[in-house]
């Protein structure tokens, strides 16, 4: 698949939308708005994404694999079909004890309230 977003009207088989490169991070974008983001990442062993915040809650699927999340220093593990929700603002890292691959959903409207 080439670095555009997913075609639209097209099924697919989520897990196969992004590979695995050996010794990095790889990003797929399946749609992007002004309003949010749905993306699929692949973590090789080894890898991590150091820690970060974001504006917007952040909801991350386990797709293959499993994954070591911190969410404000607190350590979760999350295996194959698992989710969780990264609060607004939090610290956040991943961390591929083994290789991983994930969804993550993005949603920036409803902070008026």
């Amino acid at each position: 698949m080439d670095t555009l977003e997913v075609e639209k009207g097209k099924q697919h088989i989520i897990v196969e939308i992004i590979q695995y490169i050996p010794n990095a991070v790889l990003s797929k974008t399946i749609i992007k708005k002004t309003t949010g983001n749905i993306t699929a990442s692949s973590f090789d062993a080894g890898e991590e994404l150091s820690e970060k915040t974001s504006p917007f809650d952040n909801y991350i699927q386990i797709i293959d694999g499993c994954a070591e999340i911190f969410i404000n220093d607190k350590k979760h593990l999350l295996n194959l079909g698992e989710g969780i929700i990264i609060p607004a603002h939090a610290k956040h890292s991943f961390n591929a004890n083994v290789q991983f691959k994930m969804i993550s959903t993005i949603i920036k409207s409803g902070y008026e309230d």
